[in-house]
């Protein structure tokens, strides 16, 4: 595990190396670029292809969707308490995004005529559920939820089955609870182009969503033109701040919740006050590690994905996160540095305040969608909300009068960049 002290001359480009790290090879993506290639031009074959490829399940296209009855029956199969976490983190999502939700609105303008906007869902939605090192229960509910309180007609599922062609209970349990029955066992490259671009058995969407992995992240790249992408959230990041009022423990536990998904492209940092504060939260990590069941993954992530960073002030640990924009950002500091931290940190895809709020309570069931971009897209791109399922429309609606005061305006314009048919095309409404 690394360290790094900001007062080095050599930090800004140590850390900058660091954050590279998570980016693709050219060869990476070429890789990419072929999968889904092939998916646009043999559609079901390759998709059923890559299937058995890389999952190693053997399905046939009219395997791909899931039968209602297969939803149903896991459905019946779950336990209580786990039905009622499901219901609970549903009640939580449903309570804060609905606030997000965007109104339609009229005015007049200067020029006295009508404007304003209205909002639309989209039409057809492709939800990626990743289900490779762990089923990500959590992630239908961080994304499914937020379409259907946006009102999106048809929300399609993909997630990735096993050998078998199994699909997690406790995955399809959740989709049961929400009421989706489009679900296709397909995960992957062969996924996202089979949302962009359609076959025979799977429809085209309009916008793809949901985390994934590198492989997953870089095919919704380069989809995106073809249709709507929400952002690029590829393996989690977390990076924690501490000062001397952390937990060590707390802080150490923390670390290791994020590491433990363990693709092993996970990016971790800690930044602290003091060596002292660096010291004895790895003591605790180390001691913590070997408490969980995923320890082996869990440390490689830790050998090859850690960072700390020791600072002078609180400020410069602002100033390395707005750099590293963290998909996760707690601050374990006292009250009043959070709150001056808080406004000074603008890139963070979720905050998390305190040595009481583990980024884990966001992952499942404080509200916001844990769908939040990772390798330094927090710079550019924001956590997954109610208004990602939605079109915006701008209406405009002018008079006989109200075009007379806009006629002058267009009429420069149109001198100025030498079209004089626009301005023509107003001209004529005011003869």
């Amino acid at each position: 595990m690394r360290t790094l002290s900001y007062s080095s001359k050599t930090f800004h480009a140590d850390l900058a190396a660091f954050c590279r790290g998570a980016a693709v090879s050219r060869d990476f993506s070429a890789q990419v670029a072929s999968i889904l290639a092939d998916v646009d031009a043999r559609g079901d074959e390759a998709v059923a292809y890559y299937a058995a490829k890389f999952d190693g399940a053997k399905l046939r296209p009219r395997d791909f969707r899931l039968k209602p009855s297969e939803l149903a029956a896991a459905a019946k199969r779950l336990p209580t308490a786990s039905r009622r976490a499901l219901v609970a983190a549903r009640d939580s999502i449903v309570a804060f995004n609905r606030r997000g939700l965007a109104k339609d609105w009229t005015a007049k303008n200067p020029q006295g005529a009508e404007v304003g906007e209205k909002f639309d869902p989209i039409r057809r939605v492709g939800v990626y559920v990743p289900g490779g090192q762990v089923p990500l229960v959590s992630t239908v509910l961080m994304t499914v939820t937020l379409a259907q309180i946006a009102g999106c007609p048809e929300i399609a599922v993909f997630t990735p089955s096993n050998a078998e062609g199994r699909v997690a209970g406790e995955l399809l349990a959740a989709l049961q609870l929400l009421g989706v029955d489009e679900v296709y066992r397909i995960g992957g490259i062969q996924a996202i182009g089979a949302m962009a671009y359609g076959t025979a058995t799977i429809s085209a969407v309009d916008k793809v969503f949901g985390p994934g992995n590198a492989f997953v992240c870089e095919a919704k790249r380069q989809v995106f033109g073809t249709v709507g992408v929400d952002s690029l959230p590829g393996p989690s990041e977390v990076m924690i701040i501490a000062d001397d009022s952390a937990r060590a423990d707390f802080a150490a536990a923390d670390l290791l919740a994020q590491a433990e998904h363990g693709s092993g492209r996970e990016k971790i940092y800690l930044v602290a006050t003091s060596a002292a504060i660096i010291t004895a939260i790895l003591k605790e990590m180390e001691s913590q590690l070997r408490l969980i069941k995923r320890s082996e993954k869990t440390q490689r992530v830790l050998t090859e994905g850690f960072l700390a960073v020791e600072v002078g002030t609180l400020a410069e640990s602002a100033t390395v996160a707005n750099y590293v924009a963290p998909e996760h950002l707690e601050l374990l500091v006292g009250d009043a540095a959070a709150k001056r931290l808080t406004k000074a940190i603008t890139t963070a895809g979720a905050i998390m305040i305190g040595n009481y709020t583990p980024t884990a309570l966001g992952d499942f069931t404080a509200g916001p969608s844990h769908v939040l971009p990772t390798g330094r897209a927090g710079r550019f791109f924001s956590g997954l909300r109610v208004t990602d399922f939605v079109r915006r429309t701008s209406v405009v609606k002018y008079t006989r009068g109200s075009v007379r005061r806009g006629e002058p305006v267009v009429a420069a314009f149109a001198a100025m960049e030498q079209l004089d048919a626009h301005g023509r095309s107003v001209k004529i409404r005011t003869l």
